[in-house]
């Protein structure tokens, strides 16, 4: 994969859209007078793939990239680069269907830094993946060699070698993302251990405690079941108690009415007797008084 084109529009000392055509698949050159802009089409390329350091690019912030820093009424700058994709055995990956790779990035002043992937929007780690699996990483240092760096590259130790050839290779890639997965697997243990010790210390004690708890619930539960069902039995009993004493008592107040109907009877009989008996002493009396008159008179006589 080779780059085939590069359009610029607002970026730096390009305000109007600026087409370059016609690289070379193996080596190309940036010739002309000083202040045609020969700088600004290698910084545009470092724009597009990524670049962090921005003083290799002397800027200091993005929006410096923007064509004199917005004021002349531009207020975006884009970057576009078709890469030739003819050859499979170099394309990146998911991208082997494709002969023509068109990346766009675009920076507005007090606005979004966005990425175009064949006019689709496109994250930026997606779009370092892309650059990163094959061998396209800016943000090595030693991806430009500049002015002065030809000495310290000839003079690199073995690691700083290695280092070199993975990025060359496409494994730096890999490596990175190994890397941070060891981190994330470090940061997820880290946070499972807490959580661990979350539970030994606090929870698991708290559920333990609750268990307790709930058995003595539960139980008191039982026990209260067991009263309530022992007081109705005591409740159903003394009903039937009462019902018993009260038909008892049903059956000795009618024994009771009938031996006072009894004795009414025997009033009244024995007043009628009291009555006759009145009677006859008063009968007898009077049979006496005239006795005892009839012999005073035959005494006087």
């Amino acid at each position: 994969m080779y780059i085939k084109s590069i359009i610029l529009e607002g970026f730096k000392s390009y305000a109007e859209r600026t087409e370059i055509n016609g690289f070379d698949p193996l080596f190309n050159a940036i010739t002309g007078l000083n202040g045609s802009g020969k700088s600004n089409i290698l910084d545009s390329i470092c724009f597009l793939l990524g670049i962090s350091n921005l003083s290799q690019v002397r800027a200091t912030n993005l929006q410096d990239l923007v064509y004199k820093n917005g004021l002349a009424g531009i207020t975006k700058a884009t970057v576009s680069i078709t890469f030739d994709n003819s050859d499979k055995k170099q394309s990146p990956l998911g991208f082997e269907t494709h002969d023509e790779i068109t990346i766009t990035r675009q920076v507005v002043i007090g606005g979004r830094n966005k990425y175009l992937i064949n006019g689709v929007n496109a994250n930026n780690t997606r779009v370092q993946d892309l650059f990163c699996s094959i061998g396209l990483n800016v943000n090595n240092p030693h991806f430009l060699i500049m002015q002065g760096r030809i000495t310290k590259v000839l003079n690199m130790k073995p690691p700083e070698i290695l280092a070199m050839i993975e990025e060359a290779a496409g494994t730096r890639m890999y490596e990175c993302k190994k890397i941070s997965a060891q981190k994330t697997i470090e940061k997820k243990e880290a946070k499972l251990k807490e959580i661990q010790t979350i539970l030994d210390e606090e929870i698991t004690p708290a559920m333990q405690k609750l268990k307790e708890e709930r058995s003595s619930y539960l139980e008191y539960q039982k026990l209260m079941r067991e009263i309530e069902h022992l007081s109705r039995l005591y409740v159903a009993y003394q009903f039937v108690c009462a019902e018993e004493t009260k038909l008892k008592s049903s059956e000795d107040l009618q024994s009771m009415q009938d031996a006072i109907g009894k004795l009414k009877e025997s009033m009244l009989e024995n007043e009628g007797k009291v009555k006759a008996l009145s009677l006859e002493i008063q009968e007898l009396e009077n049979n006496r008084d005239k006795e005892v008159g009839g012999h005073s008179e035959v005494s006087g006589g």
